[in-house]
């Protein structure tokens, strides 16, 4: 029995040991194959090919790596081609690969990811740089590089720095140049700018294709180049430029890094070719120096010259090393998280009937998902600096250099990064200060631009071969000193906004061919809204004239800088306000002469009850009380009052009152001085407010903005409005008035009636401005013609000519009463509302004061008026009345005697106690009260 459980635990031992054996030698073979697809005709081909066999080699001597694992890397050549690239996807599939490196190309790498997806193999890639390649419609692409948005995105703001607008984009018609471009257009639209043109070329495209494509973009407004291509095109594209004499001044060429790889990677170019490259911007993948990177470098000419391959290093060469690294890092930890290399058939694959290809011999990877996500977790410092994955499955913080192509070599002009955008200073330097994107922050070196030039280019001019701009005229048939055809000519046009328009493009440092043409019949005032409607439309490329910036037009079309202010204004009827005999009450309204003279009787009486029982001057007979009040009230207005004032509550008031009589009389003198010395014109209508509460008929030039102005912002109904054509008309209208078929006002723009009454005295602009607006050129949105076309605008006002000209066709003949004006507002009642109330709230306290003080007063002298049960309400009143009338001294004399009284009533009742006899005390008190009355 013993004997037969020892054999059964034997058995189960070596079992267990068997099974541990062979999952140990499964987890951790002695071998793992990865694929490599690399195009090694090219210049990234060849240093790449170096720098992951450099990269193998170190990973293999070093056991701590994959635990004693051996990288096997299998590399096939693609040779630059899609149907290849898929062949050679093909053949990797077949073995037992773990992932691929690769491929090199964008366009072989959309292909190869669907197979890697299929199989569920990694898709390692460090030049692949397409942006689209990063969705999710595949999951196992893996960009071990930054990607093109982030690139696009650097140029993006290069072009914001430099306060451009528009770019045109030559890029290979492919994935890699389409996808790329798009992700320029997205992060250009980020920043309000855009791609004027696009110019595709074909990914075989000759000299004459890349000389065809040139010529179309030299017939463009922009100057702004931006290349993505493959570096071998993109060469040919500069060479032809040169000879099409486009790198020149003006131009900006911006490259993206393929021509750093080439500044890199294929050493010393020829001098024709730096020739074609002067001035060029480029950008190159930023990576840190570190000691690992030191290494790298010192190592490189040695590996170079072992593989027989000549050139320098490029980027992609410390990407592709770092690449490898990376996937034998997450190979390790595939490793220990329990990881198998085993292969499953595909379903789909094994269904079809593949023939000859083969197909059912393509396994599924069963560990791909677990390796995928060991290599989106792995954190490692490479070669490259800090080297990791983002949420989104981009590298940490990319950063790219701008380099500026100068003479035979290049230079360093500043720094990308997607945490703080350009700069000066490396992107690690401030990693560690917070994100600081502000305009004043965004640096870069100067640079030297086509034509050995540091002047940053305009970006933009008209070319000489291009074709004539239509520039819309309003052919008025009014005030044609603004505007205004000559007379038998088709497309000639004079007046102060022509002359404007010709001398501000005059000053453009490029010639721009335009041709004029009319817009109207000549007869009736055209429609601004709509001449600015069909510049949308493209009927026209540009508008000059009298054409008013407003809200709704600025939406259509960019204008230039405002060159005449106009803003709304109401002209109506005046006539000439003659003196009179009763000129002198012009200058109050009556409600203002009434509540004056109410105020001087007011205050006159309030100081004849505070100065009454204490002043002799305000005593005596009513009559003469009548008068005294009555001449002490408008004395005042002259500081002739001959009564002093002795309380105190009557010197306040006096004072307060004194002050505003200053006041009125100061105002007074000052508005019938006007009133008399200056000639003055008089209408019922003040302004546009007053208009508007009328239901007067109004007039407007026909075919302003003034119509939907007043019904859509003023609410007038339109059954008010009256159009109205020509001057004369204006003044038929206004003469004949709302009773006669006219007009009661018209509201036009300022600079129009100006000139309308620098002739017609007997109309006047009445009120303020109300809109604040003014004249502009108007050109379709976002041209760069528009800021030209404002600065040379803003030129001619600095220097005086544009005063010169408004002088030249405005400044006619003056109207002949220019001494004239309109009749100020008579002086109302609210302008010294503050100072009535404030006079009258004195007098109120003050009488409130008094009275308190004169009733506290009666009740200390005549308590027993106060307790005698039931002596009547109107005796008590009079009785009241009586003490107020009375002078103050006689009720403290009174008051005296009374004291005396009491003492010897109070000696009396001694006596009366001392004697035993009693004495009735309200008899006393009676007895007193009578005799009081009698004296009284």
């Amino acid at each position: 029995m013993r004997l037969f459980w020892t054999l059964i635990l034997i058995f189960l031992y070596n079992g267990y040991s068997s099974e541990g054996v062979n999952s140990t030698l499964s987890a951790r073979p002695k071998v793992v194959n990865v694929g490599c697809m690399l195009s090694f005709n090219t210049a990234v081909g060849k240093v790449t090919k170096v720098a992951v066999e450099a990269a193998v080699e170190d990973i293999n001597s070093n056991p701590s790596v994959l635990g004693g694992t051996k990288l096997n890397v299998i590399s096939l050549d693609s040779n630059s081609s899609g149907f290849l690239g898929i062949v050679e996807a093909i053949r990797f599939m077949e073995t037992d690969i773990m992932a691929i490196i690769g491929p090199q190309s964008s366009v072989i790498a959309h292909v190869v990811s669907n197979i890697a997806n299929e199989l569920q193999v990694p898709l390692l890639s460090f030049a692949a740089t397409d942006p689209t390649l990063s969705s999710l419609q595949y999951p196992f692409f893996v960009r071990t590089s930054p990607s093109d948005m982030f690139q696009m995105a650097a140029i993006a703001e290069i072009i914001e720095h430099y306060e451009w607008r528009e770019v045109i984009a030559i890029y290979i018609d492919d994935d890699f140049g389409r996808n790329g471009i798009a992700a320029l257009a997205d992060q250009l639209a980020k920043r309000r700018c855009s791609i004027s043109y696009k110019a595709a070329m074909k990914p075989e495209a000759t000299l004459d294709d890349a000389r065809d494509v040139l010529v179309q973009v030299a017939l463009r407004e922009s100057r702004i180049m931006v290349v993505h291509t493959y570096p071998s095109k993109g060469l040919d594209i500069f060479s032809m430029a040169r000879y099409l004499g486009m790198i020149d001044n003006g131009y900006v060429w911006i490259a993206t890094h393929w021509l750093s790889t080439i500044l890199d990677s294929d050493g010393p170019l020829s001098p024709d070719k730096k020739e074609n490259l002067d001035g060029a911007i480029t950008l190159r993948i930023h990576t840190p120096d570190s000691e690992l990177k030191k290494k790298f470098v010192s190592r490189w000419s040695n590996l170079t010259g072992k593989a027989g391959v000549t050139g320098g290093m490029s980027t992609y060469a410390l990407y592709a090393y770092d690449t490898v690294w990376l996937l034998a890092r997450a190979i390790n930890e595939f490793f220990n998280q329990g990881g198998n290399i085993s292969f499953s058939k595909d379903p789909r694959l094994t269904e079809q009937n593949s023939g000859s290809l083969n197909l059912d011999s393509m396994s599924i990877f069963d560990g791909g998902k677990l390796l995928l996500d060991d290599i989106y977790k792995v954190n490692m410092t490479g070669v490259t600096g800090p080297y990791g994955f983002t949420s989104d499955r981009n590298l940490f913080r990319p950063a790219f250099e701008v380099i500026n192509v100068v003479g035979t070599g290049f230079r360093k002009v500043g720094y990308w990064c997607n945490y703080s955008g350009l700069s000066i200073v490396p992107p690690e330097t401030l990693y560690s200060k917070p994100p600081n994107r502000s305009s004043s922050n965004q640096q870069l070196h100067s640079i030297i631009w086509p034509g050995q030039t540091t002047e940053k280019p305009r970006g933009w001019v008209f070319p000489n071969n291009g074709r004539q701009l239509k520039i819309a005229v309003p052919n008025r048939a009014s005030f044609r000193e603004f505007v205004g055809k000559v007379p038998g000519t088709t497309d000639s046009f004079r007046g102060y906004c022509i002359e404007v328009f010709t001398t501000a493009i005059n000053l453009l440092p490029y010639a721009v061919p335009y041709k004029l043409l009319a817009f109207g019949d000549g007869h009736n005032n055209p429609e601004d809204t709509e001449l600015v409607r069909l510049i949308t439309a493209g009927v026209y490329d540009a508008a000059i004239g009298d054409i008013a910036i407003t809200t709704n037009r600025t939406k259509m079309v960019d204008f230039t800088q405002p060159y005449i202010e106009s803003g709304l204004v109401v002209v109506a009827p005046v006539k000439q306000q003659n003196s009179n005999a009763w000129a002198f009450l012009r200058p109050f309204t009556p409600r203002m002469w009434i509540i004056t003279g109410v105020f001087f009787l007011v205050v006159g009486t309030v100081i004849w009850i505070l100065e009454h029982r204490l002043n002799d001057d305000f005593r005596g007979p009513p009559s003469k009380q009548i008068v005294t009040v009555l001449w002490f009230s408008f004395s005042t207005l002259f500081n002739a009052h001959r009564e002093n004032t002795v309380s105190t509550l009557g010197r306040i008031v006096l004072l307060i009152w004194l002050f505003v009589v200053l006041i009125i009389n100061s105002s007074y003198t000052a508005s019938l001085t006007s009133i008399l010395t200056v000639q003055k014109l008089s209408s019922p209508i003040t302004g546009i407010e007053s208009l508007v509460n009328t239901k007067d008929p109004i007039g407007y030039q026909l075919g302003s903005f003034a119509r939907n102005y007043l019904i859509e912002e003023l609410g007038i109904h339109e059954s008010r409005l009256v159009p109205l054509n020509l001057p004369e008309d204006y003044a038929k209208a206004l003469k004949d008035g709302p009773s006669h078929g006219g007009v009661a006002a018209i509201v036009d723009e300022r600079a129009y009636m100006e000139l309308f009454l620098s002739t017609r005295c007997q109309f006047s602009i009445l009120g303020q401005e109300f809109t604040k607006n003014g004249w502009g050129f108007a050109f379709p949105r976002d041209s760069p013609l528009a800021v030209d076309m404002s600065t040379a605008i803003l030129k001619l006002s600095e220097n005086g000519e544009l005063q010169r000209i408004h002088d030249k066709w405005l400044s006619g003949i003056a109207c002949t009463s220019q001494n004239t004006k309109l009749e100020v507002d008579r002086l109302q009642l609210k302008s010294f509302s503050g100072l009535f109330f404030i006079c009258g709230l004195a007098c109120f306290l003050a009488l409130l004061i008094y009275f308190v003080m004169i009733t506290c007063q009666y009740c200390h002298y005549y308590p027993e008026s106060e307790s005698s049960g039931g002596s009547s309400r109107s005796g008590r009143l009079q009785t009241f009345l009586s003490f107020a009338d009375e002078k103050e001294e006689s009720v403290r004399s009174r008051s005296k005697r009374r004291q005396l009284d009491a003492t010897s009533v109070r000696s009396v009742d001694q006596d009366a106690s001392v004697n035993g006899s009693r004495i009735d005390r309200s008899e006393i008190y009676s007895n007193r009260v009578v005799s009081f009355r009698e004296s009284a």
